[in-house]
């Protein structure tokens, strides 16, 4: 179930965490005792372990601690559990003291909380981080993942390798980290490696890569040029991150990164036209358009067309004669396109 599609049921969640708790209380008398617990210890275990469990549990339950979704885990789990955890060893340590001021005694032996405390702690986090692994593993095996290459080993690179790490539906994998800062090349993130500036083509020569990610926001149209020119002479799409001010909820997803636009790749805003105008001085009009059976005649045909002209006539010129002979004549052509609305 722990590895199924489906969330897995809070209850369970909360049953393992109950169960570490446990494991690690035992564990910590037994590495206090060097394995050999005394009677008088184990006799008062029926009183101690209950107290302890209704603490971790009940902290569990305020904290809602279980309610996350494992395949997701992330720092913020860890650093929730680290809290919870260190409160409710706040609570009993409080308890121990007042234990020992009204009978001398510790309901929970200070090195035995202490051991109890990093065992839960450890124990609840990698539990969560063991089951996200099996899960990927699992569900997107390594052979099946595509390879991505992000451009960018700062802070949003980190974050967008994250993103992918987290998007089970995506199944890509992060093959590399490419960046211009030298002081960053071959040192590694999160396991991943990074590559100088001018490993991109060895890259994608060597690795079947399906995508590029952009993941610096200042980098200038030049070199995301160069970037896209080289993933072009290799069909490797680009993508590129989006600014952090348009991340939904402050939270980057798999789906606000798009394909690169020509606009991105500019060094200022993108002109608009002005509809309108353009409007008022084609819709209703004889227009014409010289050379429109070329390229970039045909281009501006269609594009006259979407404002509704009357009338569009079309020139083209054909050049006649051989090269050294006498000038050229000029053969004028005019078909006209005629547009009922």
């Amino acid at each position: 179930m722990l590895f199924s599609s489906k969330p897995t049921p809070r209850w369970i969640i909360f049953g393992i965490d109950l169960f570490i708790c446990t494991f690690s209380i035992i564990l910590g008398y037994l590495l206090r005792f060097n394995f050999s617990i005394p009677p008088d210890e184990i006799a008062t275990l029926p009183y101690v372990m209950p107290f302890v469990l209704f603490i971790r549990a009940v902290s569990f339950f305020v904290a809602k601690s279980y309610a996350g979704v494992i395949r997701y885990t992330s720092t913020k789990d860890a650093e929730r559990i680290f809290f919870v955890i260190g409160g409710g060893a706040l609570f009993i340590a409080i308890s121990n003291i007042i234990s020992y001021f009204f009978t001398e005694s510790y309901v929970l032996p200070f090195s035995i909380l202490i051991i109890d405390f990093l065992v839960t702690m450890f124990g609840m986090t990698g539990f969560r981080l063991l089951a996200k692994i099996l899960y990927f593993e699992i569900s997107n095996p390594n052979k099946s993942k595509s390879n991505v290459i992000i451009f960018g080993a700062g802070e949003a690179g980190l974050i967008t390798k994250r993103t992918l790490d987290r998007d089970a539906g995506s199944k890509y994998k992060v093959l590399a980290f490419i960046d211009d800062d030298k002081k960053k090349k071959g040192k590694r993130i999160e396991g991943t490696y990074v590559y100088g500036q001018g490993s991109l083509k060895d890259l994608l020569v060597e690795n079947q890569v399906e995508q590029v990610i952009i993941a610096v926001q200042q980098l200038s149209s030049d070199r995301k040029q160069e970037i896209i020119d080289e993933c072009l002479k290799h069909n490797v799409r680009v993508l590129t991150v989006p600014p952090v001010s348009n991340w939904i909820n402050g939270q980057l997803s798999f789906r606000q990164m798009k394909k690169i636009k020509i606009e991105d790749l500019l060094e200022r805003d993108p002109i608009k036209l002005d509809e309108a105008v353009i409007k008022s001085q084609l819709g209703g009009k004889k227009v014409l358009v010289t050379g429109g059976a070329g390229s970039i005649g045909s281009e501006l045909v269609r594009q006259i067309i979407k404002y509704k002209p009357k009338l569009i006539c079309i020139r083209k010129v054909h050049r006649m004669g051989a090269q050294g002979s006498e000038p050229r004549h000029n053969l004028h052509l005019f078909c006209s396109l005629t547009l009922h609305t």
